[in-house]
């Protein structure tokens, strides 16, 4: 984290536009000099605008090379058959073919420098939330070859089996966790090796944390000493109770899906690739979709898919286009003049994200990463990092964490944490001012949903973000819980050595009505949108796409992202994005589900206690 650090391909579709513009106008020129009549030179137009067509016209077209794109992009060229063209509107994630000439992302230490900035970032803002006292809240997200994955803290979560099985339950039929659990274990390669949960052969390499640090032992033995049970795999039969992280960190650096997925497939003849590239509207003949609109270097061009459009553009972008492209609610659409393909009013509703909030801990020993941050000591870090790839910039540092129920009678974990020996302050953006550590802590599976919508038809205009935060007595209520089961635990014997004054809240937040103020004060994003093109039956009128992820109502076109959770999964959004991709991947081949039938899930002895 930057809180520790802070210091051509196949690049474009051939034959551009400009070509067939070029083309009339010699043609325009020959009519006048020669007298070529009119019914010849509309043949000459038509053949001139067929061949261009032809000539960008793909197998597939996938917009957004971030988690879930760059996965289809490696899978569906698998074929060499098969043609795709992916679009990505930020920049590539290597400079001159080199991680460490890019080691703002692949430095897992560096993290926050790209959560901070706009270069490789949407840098998105919520409304004013009113239960929140008004507070715009921060939304990063990825712009550059593999999305969010190239930002984020590296965290490998799956959530819990429960929630797919609700997704099943909710009309995603064969989206339960017997048909999960196979794409999470073929995506994945474990450092530990294959088990009944983990892969083998992936190209998602996951590991765990190495630095062996003395608060991250606390931290769990704490927890333990506050009657929570050790998982060694909150991946795998248990996630309920604390243990170590798993990670997306390959031989010390970040392991993207670019990493993952993207790099090893980009020399293959079938795969096209174009980076600064905005998406500004996917081409329709009717209600089948043909192709998109994009700009490029200040030119507009178009790119064509014999057989399927794509979006995996994220929660956000993948909507916002949906909408751009006449996609939506008709009547917010004619609002805006934008002509109607489809009246779709689940389009940019049921906006769910997880909210959390810092509990910190001044620490008495100097051993958190404060003095990490000196500048003598971030330069001897990254030195190390870039000759080695090792040492303290190897890392994210949220190395342990767990999940737990918030009250007797809730059935799976419903609270997440993890654990950082080192302070934050405004995602990353605020140096560190002490020796501290602290615990990210919030509830799974809040019931305040929002919705975003189109600020104007320009796609250049960051949409409308409601996410209508703390809307719910019951997400008050959790959120108190959060503060009350974190301070527990900071308390306990095992911290005894370490712990100095209570930094957040303070100790002079004790009241429920003071927990909730420092709540509404200081919760932010944990950065996991979703749902925004629910997955459903056909039936439902708040679903946009079906089981099979093609948008409901028209033909040709896919949404693969976080966008088509029905619901939010407990924990972070990356591992079930990536697997998202790769079970659409089989369905879009025409490969049958893969099932591993009646795998063992932990369940609680008892529900009478909430631990």
């Amino acid at each position: 984290m930057s809180y520790l650090v802070k210091g051509v391909i196949c690049c474009s579709p051939v034959n551009q536009m400009h070509k067939v513009t070029g083309t009339l106008f010699k043609a325009h020129i020959f009519k006048n000099i020669l007298g070529i009549n009119e019914q010849q030179l509309k043949i000459s137009r038509t053949s001139s605008q067929l061949s261009s067509e032809k000539a960008d016209t793909y197998n597939y077209v996938i917009v957004g090379a971030g988690s879930a794109g760059c996965v289809l992009a490696n899978r569906l060229t698998e074929d060499p058959l098969s043609t795709v063209l992916l679009l990505e509107a930020g920049p590539k994630d290597t400079f001159l073919g080199s991680k460490r000439l890019m080691w703002k992302i692949h430095m897992p230490a560096a993290l926050t420098y790209n959560l901070c900035n706009e270069k490789y970032n949407w840098y998105y803002h919520t409304t004013p939330q009113k239960h929140m006292d008004n507070r715009i809240m921060y939304w990063p997200r990825g712009r550059v070859w593999g999305g969010s994955s190239s930002l984020n803290a590296m965290v490998y979560v799956r959530g819990h089996a429960e929630d797919y099985n609700q997704w099943s339950r909710k009309g995603a039929t064969g989206w339960d966790y017997e048909h999960c659990l196979p794409y999470f274990k073929k995506a994945q390669t474990h450092e530990l090796g294959p088990d009944q949960y983990r892969g083998g052969n992936g190209p998602l390499y996951v590991s765990r944390g190495k630095t062996n640090h003395p608060l991250h032992h606390a931290f769990l033995e704490a927890t333990q000493q506050a009657g929570y049970p050790f998982t060694d795999d909150m991946n795998g039969y248990q996630q309920e109770g604390f243990g170590w992280m798993d990670m997306t960190v390959h031989q010390g650096q970040r392991w993207s899906t670019a990493s993952a997925y993207l790099h090893p497939a980009i020399s293959r003849p079938n795969l096209s690739v174009a980076e600064k590239t905005l998406v500004t509207k996917i081409l329709f003949q009717g209600t089948k979709s043909i192709g998109v609109e994009y700009v490029k270097s200040g030119q507009r061009k178009k790119a064509f898919a014999s057989k399927e459009v794509i979006l995996s553009g994220g929660a956000i972008n993948s909507p916002q286009l949906l909408m751009l492209s006449g996609i939506g609610n008709a009547d917010d659409l004619k609002k805006l003049g934008i002509p109607v393909v489809c009246h779709l009013p689940g389009v940019g509703q049921n906006l769910q994200d997880h909210l959390e909030v810092y509990v910190q801990q001044k620490c008495t020993k100097p051993i958190t990463l404060y003095n990490a941050q000196k500048p003598v000591n971030m330069m001897r870090i990254g030195l190390e990092w870039l000759w080695k790839f090792t040492g303290e910039g190897a890392t994210a540092h949220l190395e342990s964490g767990g999940f737990i129920r918030s009250e007797p009678g809730v059935p799976h974990p419903d609270i997440q944490f993890h654990f950082l020996p080192s302070q934050v302050i405004d995602h990353g953006r605020v140096a560190s001012t002490m020796e501290a550590y602290q615990v990210h802590v919030g509830p799974m599976r809040s019931m305040s949903v929002g919705w975003l919508k189109l600020k104007s038809t320009d796609p250049n205009d960051h949409p409308i973000i409601e996410p209508n935060y703390m809307s719910t007595e019951r997400d008050i209520w959790e959120f108190r819980q959060c503060v009350k089961l974190t301070r527990e635990i900071f308390a306990q014997k095992a911290f005894e050595k370490f712990r100095g004054p209570e930094i957040q809240p303070g100790n002079h937040v004790q009241s429920d009505k003071e927990i909730d103020a420092f709540i509404r004060q200081k919760a932010d994003s944990a950065y996991h949108p979703s749902c925004t093109c629910k997955m459903g039956q056909p039936s439902d009128s708040t679903a946009v796409v079906d089981p099979q992820t093609k948008v409901i109502g028209v033909e040709n076109l896919r949404v693969v992202d976080a966008s088509i959770m029905p619901s939010v999964v407990s924990g972070n959004l990356n591992a079930p994005t990536i697997m998202i991709a790769e079970k659409a991947a089989d369905i879009i081949k025409g490969l049958p589900s893969l099932q591993e039938k009646n795998v063992p899930v932990y369940k609680p002895k008892t529900l009478e206690t909430q631990r």
